[in-house]
C-alpha cells in the first residue's frame, strides 16, 4: 500500500528535508559531487526515493520514484516526470532504463534485497546502478545510529556497511562494483579536506557504489 504522505503529516517533513540540505550547503555539494562520479547524463534514468528532487535534476536524471505524494509535489516543481510508487514493486517493464539511482534511501527500505531485485529487473544488460549510502562504520554514521531515535529524518533508518551493501548488490546479480566516498569529519562540522571526494571506501560517512547489471 502506497501511503498519502500529505495527509500522514510528510508536508513538513518534505520541508524540513529541503530546509536541511539548504542550511549544509556544503555538505550537499560533496554529496552532489561524489555521485557525479559515476552519474552519466546520457540515456533513459530514473531515481527510486527521489523525494523533493533535490539530487536528481542537477545530476540530470528525468525520472522520479517516491511514495510520498508530498515530496513528489515538490520533484514535479522542479521540472520532473515523476509517479508514486514503492521500489520492491516498480510499475515498469523489464530493461527499461539505463541508470538507477538511490539516494540515502536503502536504510528506509524495508526488504533490500527486494529493492534490488526489482532495480536489477528494470535495467538494461550493462546498465549502471548507483547507490549512495550513509556508512554505519564511519564517525557520524556511528553517531546517527546512536541518535536515530532522536532524529527527524533517520528515527526509523537502518544503517549498514560498506560490505553488505555490497554484497547484497553481488547477490542481486550486478557486477564491476566501484567505490568513493566523501564527508570525513564529524558529527558536527566539515572541514575543507572533509568534504574532498575519494576513491574507494575507507572511513566517510557517505559512500557511492557504483555497480553494472551483469
Amino acid at each position: 500500500m502506497i501511503i498519502d504522505a500529505c495527509r500522514d503529516g510528510f508536508e513538513q517533513h518534505a520541508q524540513n528535508y529541503d530546509d536541511w540540505f539548504d542550511g549544509h550547503e556544503s555538505v550537499y555539494q560533496a554529496e552532489l559531487a561524489a555521485l557525479r562520479k559515476f552519474v552519466p547524463v546520457t540515456g533513459m534514468s530514473i531515481e527510486v526515493g527521489v523525494g523533493t528532487g533535490l539530487f536528481a535534476v542537477p545530476l540530470g536524471i528525468q525520472f522520479g520514484l517516491d511514495p510520498s505524494r508530498c515530496m513528489l509535489q515538490k520533484a514535479r516543481r522542479r521540472g520532473l516526470s515523476v509517479c508514486q510508487a514503492v521500489g520492491e514493486r516498480l510499475p515498469f517493464r523489464d530493461a527499461q532504463f539505463d541508470l538507477v539511482l538511490l539516494v540515502t534511501v536503502i536504510c528506509f527500505v524495508d526488504d533490500v534485497p527486494t529493492l534490488l531485485q526489482e532495480l536489477h529487473r528494470v535495467l538494461k544488460r550493462e546498465g549502471r546502478l548507483v547507490i549512495g549510502f550513509i556508512n554505519r562504520d564511519s564517525e557520524l554514521g556511528r553517531s546517527y545510529e546512536s541518535r536515530k531515535e532522536v532524529s527527524m529524518f533517520y528515527r526509523d533508518a537502518r544503517f549498514y556497511s560498506v560490505a553488505e551493501v555490497a554484497d547484497w548488490v553481488k547477490e542481486a546479480g550486478f557486477g564491476s562494483l566501484r567505490f568513493c566516498e566523501t564527508l570525513f569529519d564529524g558529527p558536527t562540522e566539515f572541514s575543507a579536506r572533509g568534504l574532498e571526494v575519494r576513491e574507494g571506501y575507507c572511513d566517510g560517512t557517505f559512500v557511492v557504489l557504483c555497480a553494472r547489471n551483469t
